[in-house]
């Protein structure tokens, strides 16, 4: 349970943008995450046409994956480079807009209306703003979040979700003291209690 000398560990904003321009992405997977395919059955519970969210999205590939199923998918990012290369590199048409209660957010939306991207902090979202939601695909957001905000960013997960909604959440497992994060380690045991 010992998350060694990460606890205190901070990546800024500004570190996330610079990692997208110098396409130091290695997090970013150009295929479906197998754990997702694995589980999708746990996410959907045989429903269609859900509201699917993605934490920190990026330019992950599930977004359209889940959209040509037929259901909504909503991603944030604070990098906009990352939410316009998803949709050229998808060959997607979209419209940019301000979002009026958060100043200097866009929101990038498909033309077909079923993909909608914010570009801003996560912790500047509500369910007044993005609305709540079915399913919460989370590979790699909660493992990149800094330690110190973990139960702010849970709190706000919770705060998005529909009260009959599946969470999938991917986490690494290796010694915390031997590589400084992101993607950081959360214990099992912290998981639990976080949710």
């Amino acid at each position: 349970t010992d998350i060694g000398s990460q606890k205190d560990r901070v990546v800024t904003e500004e570190e996330w943008l610079q990692k997208w321009e110098m396409g130091n992405i290695g997090f970013h997977k150009e295929q479906v995450h197998p754990l997702l395919q694995k589980y999708l059955d746990v996410l959907l519970s045989g429903k269609s046409g859900l509201r699917i969210f993605f934490p920190l999205c990026g330019k992950a590939v599930e977004m359209k994956w889940l959209a040509d199923m037929g259901h909504s998918v909503v991603g944030v990012e604070v990098s906009e480079q990352a939410l316009k290369e998803f949709f050229s590199e998808h060959s997607l048409p979209y419209c940019e807009e301000p979002v009026p209660e958060i100043s200097g957010a866009k929101k990038l939306q498909s033309t077909s209306g079923n993909i909608s991207l914010y570009c801003c902090s996560i912790y500047d979202l509500s369910s007044s703003i993005v609305g709540k939601f079915d399913g919460v695909w989370d590979r790699g957001a909660l493992v990149a979040v800094n330690p110190c905000d973990r139960q702010r960013y849970v709190s706000l997960m919770i705060t998005l979700m529909e009260k009959s909604s599946s969470y999938l959440l991917v986490t690494v497992s290796y010694d915390p003291n031997k590589h400084e994060g992101p993607p950081f380690y959360v214990p099992e045991s912290e998981i639990k209690s976080l949710f």
